[in-house]
């Protein structure tokens, strides 16, 4: 087993003792029993760990399965927070601000992030959420035509390059033999209601998915109402026995979604529903439109050697109004920032499998390319008008890859798998703004990483699987992180590259066929940890703050039991702190060694029981327990969000009537009305770190599915 480099000696001999447990515990569990098989849905088939299909079962990586019950059963499918709170290490907050989307990290990477995914790579079927500069948006994502969502992390995210929390993937449903249609609508409390229309079937050898939903909603803050349209067309097609061809088509469209701000403690307490006054002042809001295409075209040269070619391309227009004017020349890139963004890419995969006297070996190799090119503009804010322009320039990423991959069957019971990635980032700058007070901000940065991942399988029985895992990672800042300068204009071109040294051991066992139990024990050292230096009126600058540490446990359980009842657990101990002594602000404050990292809590759990009665099929209920430590709102440790609990209840119907499918359902969210938060802004000089969360509220839902 092989130890992250700079891994202190205590922490290194807790993981090794930690994956000596999970061996001792893997024998004596093999010693036990020889169960059968497990059931499909405690074993469900994974892409996204190694890139090809495998049982998650075989895969020397933490990888989840979100099905399309649990994204669609009781939900209002509007947000990935619904359901992603299932996953270990994953934190996924609900901001109750359309305007900044929704807060996301793994294992503690993504937490500082203001507004956006950054730290883990987004993707739709094979075509990146995430732009080349690695930050993504998960506003785009129609949860009522996706099939399933896996959801990686650890080392095995090195080969999608520039992220090192992990990878969140977003399968869309498939055209349906016989065709259907569904419609759907729900309404709950703070004058939230959603409508969703969905078509499936194969025309003429054609199959396609076509769906599009409309989101509303006056907002459980003050001056956060929002709407969003989606819409989602897939269609698949084989010209031939060899290949398979895929497009998929997607729109969002987001107009002036509030956004309320945060607030500071003594507001929250006063009251949490308020939004803070400048929030008025200066009509902070946000506009999005975006448009996608791609392709994919699977080709099988034989039984053994396949290759797969997507590509994509896209526009995404956005304007935000900020929290001050941004009236001052020589400091300020204004209050009101405009992007007209066109991206796109291309990437090739090829893979072959041998059998030979040595085992069973599959090499794969692939190539990808990525492009973003944007206008930037920014102007002044005059109270929440558009003023006079105080930044425009052309900015560019391309991001260029190479990597390959072996998963070699070596020795009965034993399984390696390894691959390497090449990787480089390239971001320029040309500034068309240049005055006396404002000079030639043009710049250009490049970033690169060879970074190499191995994992180590042993099939000890049938019903229980060890395995290590060793990467290395890196996540370049990305175009927010770069947009100010400290104390001057101009993009932020001295952050480097964050590096990450990543190494997971686990166990993977089920339990008289109806159980499956993970656990997963890791430690991360990140060199160069990009980290917020000061957020001052909207406007975040951000510096390289040396070494972190990660050191975490994961446990996953399902389990199925008589009388149609169903249990879900998830459970995570992080501790993400500074190793060293750092600085934060202007003027510069300490922040001594063994602080922790803001935004990321140190345990999370999630429990849920579930019933369908074999009595009663027309009938489901569920109870969700959510649990989350409190969690810092700065570097210096200086103020948290409480810890909380909150409890949920939902209850459905369905009745089946020929080729008609009616269901219901109801939730009553947070039963108790706990007034707590339920994110934070990570380094807020306002003090307005504070996101509060709703009290008792409740949505019902409906759907009817037709066959023809």
């Amino acid at each position: 087993m092989r130890v992250p480099r700079n891994c202190p000696p205590a922490s290194c001999r807790a993981l090794l003792r930690s994956a000596a447990v999970a061996s001792s515990v893997a024998l004596a569990a093999g010693a036990a029993a020889q169960a059968p098989p497990p059931d499909a849905t405690l074993d469900p088939v994974v892409v996204t760990a190694t890139r090809q299909a495998e049982r998650s079962f075989d895969v020397p990586a933490s990888v989840d399965i979100i099905g399309a019950r649990e994204i669609q059963q009781g939900q209002p499918m509007v947000n990935l927070s619904e359901t992603l709170s299932r996953v270990p290490g994953i934190v996924a907050n609900n901001r109750q601000n359309y305007a900044q989307d929704l807060q996301i990290s793994s294992r503690g990477f993504g937490a500082r992030a203001t507004f956006g995914v950054r730290g883990i790579r987004l993707y739709q079927d094979d075509i990146p959420q995430t732009m080349p500069d690695g930050q993504g948006q998960t506003g785009s994502f129609m949860l009522l035509a996706t099939q399933r969502l896996e959801v990686l992390r650890g080392p095995f995210s090195t080969l999608y390059g520039n992220a090192s929390g992990g990878v969140i993937t977003a399968f869309t449903e498939s055209g349906t033999v016989v065709p259907e249609f569904t419609a759907t609508a729900g309404g709950g409390s703070y004058g939230t209601w959603t409508l969703g229309g969905k078509a499936t079937g194969i025309a003429r050898g054609v199959g396609y998915v076509v769906a599009a939903t409309h989101f509303e909603t006056d907002g459980y803050r003050d001056h956060s109402a929002a709407q969003r349209d989606l819409g989602v067309v897939k269609l698949t097609f084989t010209p031939n026995e060899q290949s398979r061809v895929t497009l998929l088509a997607t729109t969002q469209s987001q107009p002036e979604s509030l956004d309320p701000l945060g607030l500071t403690r003594a507001q929250w307490e006063a009251n949490p529903r308020q939004a803070d006054p400048v929030a008025y002042q200066y009509d902070t809001r946000k506009t999005i439109h975006q448009e996608q295409g791609g392709a994919t075209v699977d080709y099988g040269f034989d039984n053994a050697t396949t290759l797969k070619v997507t590509g994509y391309a896209g526009r995404r227009l956005i304007r935000q109004y900020l929290a001050f004017s941004g009236a001052t020349p020589a400091t300020s890139s204004g209050g009101v920032t405009d992007l007209d963004r066109d991206f796109g890419g291309l990437s090739a995969r090829v893979a072959r499998r041998f059998d030979t006297g040595a085992g069973a070996i599959t090499l794969a190799a692939g190539l990808e390319y990525e492009s973003q090119k944007e206008v930037r503009q920014g102007f002044v804010n005059n109270n929440g008008q558009l003023g006079e322009l105080r930044r425009d320039e052309d900015d560019s990423v391309t991001s260029s890859a190479a990597y390959a991959q072996l998963v070699w069957a070596f020795y009965p019971g034993f399984q390696l798998t390894a691959g390497v990635r090449g990787t480089e980032v390239r971001f320029e700058s040309a500034d068309h703004l240049i005055t006396p007070q404002n000079p030639d901000d043009s710049g250009s940065a490049k970033y690169r990483k060879t970074a190499p991942v191995a994992g180590l399988l042993w099939h000890v029985t049938d019903s229980v699987n060890v395995y290590a895992s060793y990467g290395e990672g890196f996540e370049t800042p990305t175009f927010a992180e770069l947009a100010y300068k400290p104390g001057a204009q101009g993009l932020n071109f001295g952050l480097n590259a964050a590096t990450s040294q990543a190494l997971e051991v686990g166990i993977k066992a089920f339990v008289a066929r109806r159980h499956r139990v993970n656990l997963a024990v890791y430690a991360v050292d990140t060199d160069d940890e990009i980290v917020v230096n000061a957020a001052v009126g909207g406007r975040t600058t951000y510096k390289n703050a040396g070494k972190t540490t990660r050191r975490g446990v994961e446990l996953g359980y399902d389990g199925e039991f008589d009388n149609g009842w169903r249990a879900h657990v998830a459970y995570t101990y992080l501790r993400a702190e500074f190793a060293n002594d750092s600085t934060t602000g202007t003027p510069a404050v300490l922040v001594p060694a063994g602080n922790r990292l803001p935004g990321v809590p140190e345990q999370t759990a999630y429990a849920e029981l579930a019933w369908n009665p074999p009595t009663m099929p027309w009938f489901n209920a569920a109870a969700e327990v959510q649990y989350v430590s409190k969690v810092y709102v700065n570097d210096r440790n200086t103020d948290a969000a409480p810890a909380y609990t909150v409890a949920n209840l939902r209850v459905g119907v369905e009745q089946r009537s020929g080729d008609w499918t009616l269901r219901a359902f109801a939730r009553l969210n947070n039963v108790a009305d706990v007034n707590y938060v339920g994110s934070v802004i990570v380094g807020d000089a306002n003090g307005r770190y504070f996101e509060p969360s709703p009290g008792r509220n409740w949505y019902v839902g409906a759907s009817a599915n037709a066959r023809f």
